[in-house]
C-alpha cells in the first residue's frame, strides 16, 4: 500500500479538494460516496467510511444495513469526470457484525479467494485476463414502461436509417447494416471519442491493446485492453465500463453495454482472452500439442465447457443475454471449442505468434455481468477441469450455422435463457464452491435476484405480443 505520506503528496500536487469512495454492489453496478480531502488519514484505510448495504442490490436487509466502505490505497487515481479535483479509490464492503471484517458477498473478495484457490491447484501462478469491451454509441434514448403503454426508442446518427433524415445537416456517411467493422473515417466518426477514451484509462494505468468500430452500423464500438492478472482485470472492468460511459456522457452520447439494445443488429458480447501464467509465461502453451495448446490448457477448456451452463447465470446474466445469444450473429450458440472459429463457445486465436501469452477466448460473456463475479466463475470451473483432468473431446472447426440438424444434435446447446442458466446453475455449482471462494449464501441470493429479473419481464406485455395477438 502506498504510504500514507505519498498520497498526502499527491493531494498537495493536484490540490485534491475530494476522495471518492467507489465500490460494487453484486449486481455489478458502481456506486460511490464523496468525502472532504482532509478525511485522508490512517484511520480512513482502517475502518472505513459507513454505507447502507440494505439499499444496494444483494447485501444486506435493512435491519442489519450498516457496512463498510474500505478504500484500497492501491486502487487511487485522480478522477478526471469531477469538476472538483478528486481522489477516487475502489473499496472493500465489510460487515461490522462483530467487528470490522471482510463481507462474505464482497465482490472483491471473491476473485482474491479464486486467487489463493489457484495456488492449491497450481503453486505460483496467476490468472491472466484480457477482455473485449463492445458497446454502442446512441445519440437519443428514450424507454418508458406503464400501465398503458410501454416503449424504447433509441437513434444513432451514424445508423443507415438516417440516410433520409431530414432538419438538421445530413452529411451523409452512414454505415451500412452489418457493415461497420473496421470502418474508417468519416464513416466511423468517433474514432477521436474511442482515442480520447483510450488516453483516459491509460491515465490510469489501463493498457489498450486496441480500439475500432464493430460490426453493429448504429453504432457499435470495441476497446480492448492489454492483458492483467485476474484480481486487477476485475476492478480495470469496472473502471472501464465507468469511464466509458462517462466520457460519452459528457460528449453528448449515450454508452451502454447491453447485450442486444437493437432488434436484428449485432450484439455486444464480452469476449474474454484467458490464460494460467507462472513465470516464465503460459502453462497453456506446447509446441507438440493441438493448436500449440497444451495438456493443462486442453483441461481447462474441458472444465468450462462441462460448467458452461451454469457459468451463464454469471456471464450472461440479464433475460436481454439471451436475445444476443441466437445464431447468425457470430454469437456462441453450441458448447464446442475451436480453433478461429468465432461461432464456437471457446475459440484458440489462430493469430497467436507469441507463446508466452498463448491463450483461449471465452466467447459468450457480456457486459451485464459482475466481473468479479464472472471471472472468478470462469477460473474456477476450468480449474476444475485441470484438477479433475476433463477432456474436451475434439475441437470442432466448421462454422457452426452451417453444420446440418444431425450434426448439430451431437454437440451441447448452451442456454436459450436466463431460466435455463439459473436452472443450471440450481444443478451445478459445487464447482464453484471448492476453497470458499463462492458461498450457498451468495449463490442462493444470486439466483433469487435474478428470478426476480426473470418474473419482471414476464409479468409484462411485449410490444410485439400487440402484432401478433391484439386482433386473435
Amino acid at each position: 500500500m502506498p504510504a500514507l505520506e505519498k498520497l498526502k503528496t499527491l493531494i498537495t500536487k493536484n490540490k485534491i479538494e475530494y476522495l471518492d469512495m467507489k465500490f460494487c454492489d453484486l449486481l455489478g453496478i458502481l456506486h460511490h460516496i464523496t468525502l472532504p480531502a482532509d478525511a485522508l488519514n490512517s484511520e480512513l484505510f482502517k475502518y472505513g467510511v459507513g454505507v447502507d448495504g440494505s439499499s444496494m442490490a444483494g447485501f444486506t436487509k435493512i435491519e442489519r444495513g450498516d457496512m463498510i466502505a474500505l478504500p484500497d490505497a492501491e486502487t487511487v487515481f485522480v478522477d478526471p469526470f469531477f469538476d472538483k479535483p478528486t481522489l477516487s479509490f475502489i473499496c472493500d464492503l465489510m460487515s461490522v457484525d462483530k467487528d470490522v471484517e471482510e463481507f462474505s458477498r464482497n465482490p472483491r473478495r471473491i476473485t482474491r479467494d479464486c486467487h489463493k484457490y489457484l495456488q492449491n491447484i497450481l503453486p505460483g501462478t496467476k490468472v491472466v485476463l484480457g477482455p473485449e469491451f463492445e458497446f454502442y454509441l446512441f445519440d437519443d434514448v428514450k424507454f418508458h414502461q406503464s400501465p398503458e403503454e410501454g416503449y424504447y426508442f433509441i437513434d444513432s446518427e451514424e445508423a443507415e436509417w438516417n440516410t433520409g433524415r431530414e432538419g438538421e445537416k445530413n452529411l451523409g456517411y452512414k454505415v451500412p447494416y452489418k457493415g461497420g467493422y473496421h470502418a474508417a473515417p468519416p464513416i466511423d466518426r468517433t474514432f477521436n471519442l474511442r482515442s480520447e477514451m483510450a488516453t483516459l484509462l491509460a491515465d490510469v494505468g489501463i493498457g489498450l491493446k486496441y480500439h475500432h468500430h464493430e460490426v453493429g452500423g448504429s453504432g457499435q464500438h470495441e476497446i480492448e485492453v492489454a492483458f492483467d492478472e485476474m484480481c486487477r482485470m476485475a476492478d480495470k472492468t469496472a473502471l472501464v465500463k465507468y469511464f466509458i460511459r462517462n466520457h460519452s456522457f459528457r460528449s453528448g452520447k449515450s454508452a451502454t453495454f447491453m447485450p442486444k439494445p437493437l432488434f436484428n443488429e449485432p450484439g455486444s458480447g464480452m469476449h474474454v482472452h484467458q490464460f494460467i501464467s507462472d513465470d516464465k509465461g503460459s502453462i497453456f502453451h506446447d509446441k507438440n500439442g493441438p493448436a500449440n495448446f497444451s495438456q493443462t490448457g486442453l483441461y481447462y477448456i474441458g472444465g468450462l465447457l462441462k460448467h458452461a451452463a451454469a457459468l451463464f447465470a454469471f456471464t450472461n446474466p440479464s433475460t436481454n443475454s439471451y436475445k444476443r445469444l441466437v445464431p447468425g450473429f457470430e454469437a456462441p450458440v453450441w458448447g464446442t471449442y475451436s480453433v478461429g472459429n468465432r461461432t464456437a463457445c471457446i475459440r484458440i486465436p489462430g493469430y497467436q505468434r507469441q507463446w508466452k501469452t498463448q491463450r483461449l477466448e471465452f466467447r459468450p460473456p457480456d457486459g451485464t455481468c459482475n466481473p468479479y463475479l464472472c471471472y472468478a466463475a470462469m477460473v474456477m470451473a476450468g480449474l476444475d477441469g485441470v484438477k479433475n483432468k476433463i477432456d474436451p473431446g475434439s475441437a470442432v472447426d466448421q462454422n457452426m450455422e452451417l453444420l446440418t440438424e444431425k450434426e448439430l444434435s451431437k454437440i451441447p446447446l448452451l442456454p436459450t435463457s436466463l431460466t435455463k442458466a439459473l436452472d443450471a446453475l440450481e444443478r451445478d455449482y459445487d464447482f464453484l464452491l471448492e476453497g470458499g471462494v463462492f458461498t450457498q449464501d451468495l449463490i442462493d441470493a444470486w439466483i433469487h435476484l435474478k428470478r426476480r429479473d426473470v418474473e419482471q419481464i414476464r409479468v409484462r406485455p411485449h410490444p410485439w405480443e400487440f402484432y401478433l395477438y391484439y386482433d386473435k
